[in-house]
């Protein structure tokens, strides 16, 4: 089970820095455009808010992966810290920003917390 719990915090780091990705660097072109259905005059007004919210999910994957390298003992405090706040960031954004986001942070968030506390 902790190998499966560390596969899925690492799916979940993953996630967070594709996200960093495309907040911070494709956010302007027609793909981050068409990924946040927005237009080229909204992406240019808005791409610095983008690039911020893209810092912190790299933080996010920051932390899980500094968790995943941790000692055993270590493992599931910082983990369950990050991956709360990653459940949580979700169920927030799907409520203002998009539904989607349940399923691209929330679901994956809350599996891998069900297999780190399942390996304890």
């Amino acid at each position: 089970m902790r190998t499966l719990a560390l596969v899925l915090i690492g799916l979940v780091a993953a996630i967070h820095v594709y996200i960093l990705v495309l907040e911070m660097f494709i956010w302007r072109t027609p793909a981050g455009q068409k990924r946040f259905r927005m237009s080229a005059e909204k992406a240019e007004a808005t791409a610095v808010l983008a690039a911020n919210q893209g810092l912190y999910n790299g933080f996010l994957a920051a932390g899980l992966v500094w968790a995943m390298v941790s000692s055993p003992a270590e493992l599931v405090p910082r983990a369950t810290f990050f991956l709360a706040c990653v459940a949580i960031a979700g169920l927030y954004g799907a409520a203002t920003a998009m539904r989607t986001i349940l399923f691209i942070q929330t679901v994956p968030a809350v599996l891998a917390l069900a297999a780190l506390w399942a390996s304890r």
